[in-house]
């Protein structure tokens, strides 16, 4: 495993883009899933949005059925216990092409497939798994995931639910109060999050659930929501509740440890979830500027409209190029501890908290982005946009939730330099060497000789490992002057993030962009390549921004000044590129193709 890529080291190591994994690389078999679940989606999910819109459950529920019936809920369920048994990618595949026509059904698949079978697939004992995880994975049961609570949100390990051992020792007596738990209404699985007397982190439990024999649980009624309205979302209570003593998951005290983990299964694939809506948001909107005649042309022809087109376009790409390649990591990752001889449930387990940095990354990063997405699929439908005979007023909506969920972007933010920091600390990611190293650098005497840049990406490479160095520089003197107090300071650990997500995804995008230029040439591929462009163009400008707000809030004096004329040196191009060119480039393909077409 000496050369396999490790977690956060993309900051300091260079990636080479044959060792990366990108949708162009796709197997037949994933080919084949990927249709059969698009096939799914426009012939059962697509047609039927407005049924989604007017909060019918009942359907939600049977179109989970159906998704069953099909295999899609057993993707990643391991063959023995009833799944399919697919590499991680596949299960990215799927969560991606399930997930695009309405955020009520991507929901109630998430929350089921991710986080209510997999902390039982994962850290369940062998009876455990053999008892629920085949009705979970054909869609007989219904999973759901119990943790947030009034009081305890972004906090999760705060929850006050309480779980007591029975006098005769065969059962917990769990009483508490849950709430905005997915599938509630119609799950018969729970797994439940409560605390053993005063134990410093909850426990994890399964929890069978039984209409006609509640054993003390009861429902609120459905929430009334901003989006996915169709998604059933309740208050749970528990009141003596009993629970068999070996229906605890993992060990006691674990329960912390396990709603991490699956929040960071869920953060990647969350990203996954918004990407199939970006393209059918772009298809929508371009379709409609191509109909639509206003001032006697179509509205796809004015430059107001291309110039949205083509930043819609460059998102879903460079959305799409990060979470493949971090997925191909941590399939690569899982496949180099099994052939070690790890368990399916040990390996899954440490090649995905290995990346957790990428999954918060790409969680921020593509969460936002459909919410962009949809914004401007509005604005280009114009008051069409705003009514609800067209499907861009509930894709808005939907894809609010997308920045709360599975950890606010807020607290997903401050986690990526969190987690660098606490790598570097054990010795896992070397910071510390490359940050000195630019801190010397700023001393020395810049080198104003022009390089040759006439290899393709040549100076955009460049240009990103000068804008690595400008992260060094900002994270590196921000912790030198306040340690392990930094995580106090949230403003700056936002600054430093946001520098932190766009050197991930411009490289990404660079990264796909290179391996499908060797493959196919650079004719063939100069769409995508001005689409890496233009969004490098927009990452070193986010990150000068950044760094200048971090670095005048927490430097003065001579030592501010020379951090401002490094971060003008580390942000500058040599030859700036023809921004509004390039969006033509990018437009002109997807107004003529009518769709998203990468």
């Amino acid at each position: 495993m000496a050369n396999i890529t490790r977690g956060g080291q993309f900051l300091v190591k260079e990636t080479l883009s044959q060792n990366i994994f990108t949708p162009e690389d796709f197997s037949e078999e994933q080919v084949m899933m990927r249709d059969s679940v698009k096939e799914f989606i426009d012939r059962e999910i697509w047609p039927n949005k407005e049924r989604f819109e007017k909060k019918d459950y009942a359907f939600t529920e049977e179109c989970m059925r159906k998704a069953g019936d099909l295999g899609f809920l057993g993707v990643a369920v391991p063959e023995e216990f009833g799944g399919l048994g697919m590499g991680f990618v596949s299960t990215m595949l799927t969560c991606d092409y399930i997930s695009g026509a309405t955020g009520s059904f991507s929901t109630a698949f998430g929350a089921h497939t991710g986080i209510g079978t997999m902390p039982i697939t994962l850290y369940g004992t062998t009876e455990q798994k053999n008892k629920y995880v085949p009705k979970l994975a054909s869609g007989e049961w219904f999973g759901a995931y119990c943790l947030t609570e009034p009081g305890a949100g972004s906090d999760a390990n705060s929850g006050k639910t309480k779980a007591e051992l029975t006098p005769d020792g065969k059962h917990y007596k769990i009483n508490g109060q849950k709430m905005w738990i997915s599938n509630a209404g119609f799950c018969n699985v729970m797994i439940v999050f409560a605390r053993i007397e005063d134990d410093k982190n909850i426990t994890g439990f399964i929890v069978e659930y039984d209409p006609n024999n509640s054993n003390g649980i009861t429902l609120g009624e459905e929430e009334h929501k901003l989006g996915i309205r169709a998604s059933s979302t309740r208050q749970v209570f528990y009141n003596d509740t009993l629970v068999p003593v070996e229906n605890m998951l993992a060990g006691r005290g674990e329960g912390f440890k396990i709603a991490m983990n699956a929040l960071n299964v869920g953060r990647i694939k969350l990203a996954a979830a918004c990407l199939d809506s970006q393209r059918r948001l772009i298809t929508n909107s371009v379709k409609y500027a191509n109909e639509r005649i206003q001032f006697k042309t179509p509205i796809a022809n004015f430059g107001a409209i291309r110039s949205k087109i083509a930043e819609m376009a460059t998102n879903a790409y460079v959305g799409e190029s990060a979470s493949y390649r971090a997925a191909g990591d941590i399939e690569n990752r899982i496949n180099a501890r099994l052939a070690e001889g790890a368990s399916h449930q040990e390996a899954e387990l440490k090649g995905v908290e290995e990346f957790a940095i990428e999954c918060s990354i790409l969680k921020v990063a593509v969460s936002e982005d459909v919410q962009s997405c949809a914004d401007e699929g509005i604005q280009i439908f114009g008051g069409m946009g705003f009514s609800e005979d067209t499907p861009m007023e509930s894709a808005w909506r939907d894809a609010r939730i997308s920045r709360i969920y599975e950890g606010t972007n807020e607290i997903n933010r401050m986690l990526t330099v969190g987690m660098l920091i606490k790598k570097a600390m054990k010795g896992h990611v070397d910071l510390l060497g490359p940050a000195m190293a630019v801190g010397e650098e700023l001393m020395g005497i810049p080198d104003f000789s022009t390089p040759d840049y006439d290899e393709l990406f040549a100076e955009e490479k460049a240009l990103l490992a000068k804008l690595k160095k400008a992260f060094l520089m900002v994270a590196g003197s921000a912790v030198q002057k306040y340690g392990t107090e930094l995580d106090k300071h949230q403003q700056l650990l936002m600054a430093a993030s946001d520098m932190l997500i766009e050197i991930y995804m411009a490289e990404s995008a660079i990264l796909r962009t290179e391996k499908l230029v060797a493959k196919i040439g650079e004719d063939a591929a100069k769409i995508q390549i001005a689409m890496t462009r233009l969004y490098l163009y927009h990452a070193t400008d986010i990150i000068n921004n950044k760094g200048k707000e971090g670095i005048a809030s927490f430097a003065e004096g001579d030592e501010q000044r020379m951090m401002l004329m490094g971060l003008r040196r580390f942000t500058k191009y040599d030859n700036m590129p023809n921004v509004v060119a390039l969006r033509d480039i990018i437009a002109d393909k997807v107004i003529a193709e009518n769709e998203y077409c990468f």
